[in-house]
């Protein structure tokens, strides 16, 4: 005994964990506040943590039992609270740290995932695919750096515990009990709830809006009710347990258009094409559908099934590199899929006034208006990078199936109620923009439709034009079962088109093709 004590000194504690990150320790905090009965609950851990190497970027997803409010048609269910996309540690091991923490400022991307999964009856246990998933979504976010923010919709196509379930797609909604931002050391912090929903409820959300669809999820306890718990035995969505929703969505469609302003697809890309002059084909019939040439534009590789970056895969041999869009730009854009909700057109501004034709024009000093906000727009304004806007005399653009069903919505629900939509690629450089002529501040008129800086593209559709791309792309999303609709009985050629990909469209009068590619490349 005496010789141990010369060898440990007297007064050091045994067994010291080190203290828990400010980060962590805030959100714990709130959970404990949440369910004081459960200081200890289960969890799913990174065993390699992401910061160390691993692959799953959420350090700890806690899996909570939360009883309910049956009077309240509450059922019980499992809770689940994510660790991660937020800032835990503030030393720069996961998120950049710049300076000190601005109140109001958003923590590492600035929310946390939770998701509500019924309890079965005979569950004693939570089921792990829900961590599965969240850790999926978290690589995403990682990899593409596109937040997601209640009101968003995820197309993910497959049952989400892999199952034959009819909930396949999710929705972003506020948590109901974590519904207040939390404050911690390293920035504000919100929780973003995963809702699970049928295709058709998905559709609505891309035809009408997110927060309208939730609304109603939260009206009918058989659909999700007031705390939104996603029940993967649903049978039914919520059109056929209240006949009376789909009258609400059709109405708001109707008086509000889409409130969907953006969405992240697979393949997005675009160059700017001078063949029409060569090209004489109707808007959509067989006859305007011809091979990929090498003015057609290049593909991005798909996002994959696990949401994880993918090493760009060797081109096709008519591939044309695209411009690269610049970081200013990037951000520029990736704000405005963000607040998808602004009701209010917002491109940036570009002074015609120094235009002339086929000059470039220095827009470092000009990238103002609804694209900044107080956390972004300072360094955006200070950016000495030069912006040269483009005017293109034809363009080509491709798009992926599923992106390109999204289309009569963008063109219908956007483009003809006077608004904006944008189509970012998930993981490569390129952006397109659809602005109606009455959109102020952007780079395009009547005169000049197409116009570019570096990858991102903008163009401006008409009324006129409205309705042919509308006509041309309702006949391929009836003929294709990937955009959630069953096929219709047609002539060959139709089903020529359903079997062939990639297939384009050609409006030569307008100067402007759109290639259709498959969703898996």
């Amino acid at each position: 005994m005496e010789e141990r004590e010369k060898v440990i000194p007297r007064g050091i504690a045994q067994n010291v964990l080190p203290p828990t990150p400010l980060g962590l320790e805030a959100l714990y905090s709130a959970c404990k506040n949440l369910y004081p009965d459960q200081p200890n609950p289960l969890q799913v851990t990174a065993l390699v943590k992401y910061w160390l190497g691993g692959p799953d970027p959420l350090d700890y997803i806690s899996m909570y039992a939360n009883p309910g409010v049956p009077e309240k048609d509450i059922p019980p269910h499992w809770h689940y609270i994510s660790f991660g996309l937020s800032d835990l540690h503030g030393d720069g091991r996961v998120h950049d740290v710049s300076g000190p923490v601005v109140p109001g400022s958003p923590s590492g991307f600035g929310f946390e995932l939770t998701f509500r999964a019924k309890r079965e009856p005979e569950e004693t246990a939570p089921p792990t695919w829900p961590a599965a998933l969240m850790q999926a979504l978290a690589k995403y976010v990682f990899n593409s750096e596109n937040t997601l923010c209640v009101g968003d919709h995820v197309s993910w196509h497959c049952p989400l515990d892999g199952s034959e379930s009819r909930i396949r797609h999710m929705l972003m909604a506020e948590d109901p009990q974590l519904n207040t931002p939390l404050e911690t050391s390293f920035g504000c912090v919100k929780f973003v709830q995963i809702v699970g929903v049928c295709a058709e409820e998905l559709k609505a959300a891309q035809r009408w809006n997110g927060p309208g669809v939730i609304e109603i999820l939260r009206r009918l306890p058989g659909a999700g009710g007031p705390w939104l718990v996603t029940d993967m035995r649903r049978g039914e969505t919520m059109f056929e347990i209240d006949i009376s929703a789909l009258e609400e969505v059709e109405n708001g469609i109707e008086t509000d258009g889409s409130n969907l302003s953006g969405v992240s697809a697979r393949w997005c890309a675009w160059t700017e094409d001078t063949s029409f002059a060569m090209t004489a084909s109707p808007t959509h019939s067989p006859s305007s559908m011809r091979s990929p040439s090498p003015s057609d534009s290049m593909y991005e590789k798909p996002l994959g099934k696990e949401i994880k970056k993918e090493p760009r895969s060797e081109s096709p041999t008519w591939a044309l590199q695209p411009p690269k869009i610049s970081e200013p730009e990037s951000r520029q854009i990736k704000e405005e899929l963000q607040r998808g909700l602004d009701p209010k057109p917002a491109v940036p501004s570009v002074d015609r006034s120094f235009m002339k034709q086929g000059d470039a024009v220095d827009e470092s000093t000009r990238l103002r208006g609804s694209y900044d906000r107080e956390s972004a727009g300072a360094g955006l304004l200070e950016s000495t990078e030069l912006l040269r806007v483009r005017r293109l005399e034809g363009v080509h653009i491709t798009l992926n199936l599923e992106a390109a069903c999204i289309l009569p919505l963008a063109l219908r629900g956007r483009v003809k109620h006077g608004r904006h939509f944008t189509f970012k690629a998930a993981l490569g450089d390129d952006a397109i923009t659809l602005v109606a002529p009455s959109v102020t501040g952007t780079m395009v008129d009547a005169e000049f439709p197409y116009a570019a800086h570096g990858g991102w593209l903008q163009l401006l559709i008409d009324d006129q034009m409205v309705e042919k791309m509308g006509e041309a792309f309702d006949k391929l999303i009836k003929l294709s079962p990937e955009c959630g609709i069953e096929p219709i009985e047609s002539d060959t050629a139709e089903n020529e088109m359903k079997m062939c990909l990639p297939q384009t469209f050609v409006w030569s009068e307008h100067k402007l093709a759109i290639t259709v590619v498959p969703d898996k490349f």
